[in-house]
């Protein structure tokens, strides 16, 4: 009962945080849109440029102000529930999937590192994340932000790189969202808000606006534009094994973070020119060396051996297979589940009987024998040698007989 009332915990939380932070993201990217695209050929010297569209049947004519209107309108919209419910959402949903269970989903197997421990410092990241990125925006580097951008990037490397020395490959990835994620809502709350509240505190007290806190608001929501991309593939990442589970798994998200900026930057940029068009081809081609180079070695291939490690080994069983899937997997992945965090087996896969194991036999090699991600947490005690066998029992065309 208790693991069912936690996956429908974990429903409702993650189906909540996938709404808000559509309309999260939907907002970041209209808002950058229509600055980029706004006319500024106006003849009202109060405005910055203006905009004609048309959408769901209607015609819209918007307008953005160089600083404020004379007098504040009776209704303004403030956009900043959308982040706030996001980052809350996310939270909630770290601590159901990650902290109510960090000895199993969180902490890698044999890690110094307690599961309490873990929790601490994933919570205690939010916190230091924000304010390493928020004094790095005030720095010197504010006024270099090709020199901001690098310092960065390589500040969220080595955050990746620590967590993946202690957590799971999924819990690393996840993490490095969610610091990513308190940044962006960390500039709402402490810039962009207050930014706002300012300018219509002015205008409602007839005094002139500050004109550097907008501006600075702006820059912030900019930074959000380009960080939506990373934290969208980490947000889906925990279904492919093959970024998270890689022995590298920190440099392939700074080679995926890296593309998603590089595509972000181009069509943020395309209404003035085409001139980061490149950006384009050059994104397809480093997905496809990535891809390459995570490519998994199947046990027994010469790739795989050196000269000194040629020999030859008994086939591995039909039984012997069984036997293997049996002990480490079907505890999870079975008709009847025994493991405490499961009622229904996960991704509603189930290895019961030889046949079934043929027919996932990519999906238990890619997680057990090529990323060894899955048992969660090895909870089993799989054994290298016992991956191997799976291994080769597959590579040699997964016989039941």
């Amino acid at each position: 009962m208790e693991a069912h009332l936690l996956e429908w915990l974990n429903l409702v939380i993650r189906w909540v945080h996938v709404i808000v932070g559509i309309a999260w993201i939907g907002a970041s990217f209209y808002f950058v849109w229509l600055e980029n695209n706004l006319d500024r050929q106006v003849k009202n010297q109060d405005l910055a440029g203006e905009l004609w569209a048309i959408h769901g049947g209607g015609i819209y004519h918007l307008q953005k102000y160089k600083l404020a209107p004379a007098t504040m309108p009776k209704h303004l919209h403030w956009f900043k529930w959308e982040a706030y419910s996001s980052w809350i959402s996310g939270v909630l949903l770290l601590s159901v999937v990650y902290y109510l269970n960090a000895a199993t989903y969180l902490i890698l197997p044999g890690s110094p590192v307690s599961p309490a421990a873990g929790v601490a410092i994933g919570l205690g990241s939010l916190i230091i994340g924000w304010y390493v990125y928020d004094f790095l925006c005030k720095s010197a580097l504010r006024h270099q932000p090709l020199l901001l951008g690098v310092a960065l990037m390589v500040s969220l490397v080595l955050v990746a790189w620590g967590f993946s020395q202690f957590m799971t490959g999924r819990a690393a990835y996840l993490h490095v969202g969610a610091v990513i994620g308190t940044m962006m809502v960390g500039n709402v709350f402490f810039i962009i808000m207050p930014a706002q509240r300012n300018l219509v505190g002015a205008i409602e007290a007839g005094t002139a606006p500050d004109p550097a806190l907008p501006k600075n608001g702006l820059l912030r929501s900019r930074h959000n534009n380009y960080l939506t991309l990373p934290v969208i593939f980490i947000m889906v990442s925990s279904h492919f094994p093959s970024t998270y589970g890689h022995e590298w798994s920190w440099v392939i998200l700074l080679g995926l973070s890296l593309v998603s900026v590089a595509v972000r930057h181009y069509f943020n940029t395309r209404h003035n020119s085409q001139q980061f068009l490149w950006a384009l081809p050059a994104a397809v081609l480093a997905l496809l060396v990535m891809a390459y180079v995570t490519v998994p070695q199947v046990p027994g291939s010469s790739a795989a051996k050196s000269s000194e490690e040629i020999a030859v080994v008994e086939p591995v069983t039909a039984q012997q297979a069984h036997d293997i899937v049996a002990t480490h997997c079907a505890s999870c992945h079975s008709a009847t589940p025994s493991h405490a965090a499961f009622s229904t087996a996960p991704a509603g896969l189930m290895f019961d009987s030889i046949d079934e194991i043929k027919r996932y036999k990519d999906r238990i090699y890619l997680q057990s024998v090529a990323s060894r991600i899955m048992p969660l947490g090895n909870s089993t005690g799989m054994t290298q040698d016992e991956r191997d066998q799976l291994g080769r029992w597959i590579a040699d065309g997964a016989n039941t007989q």
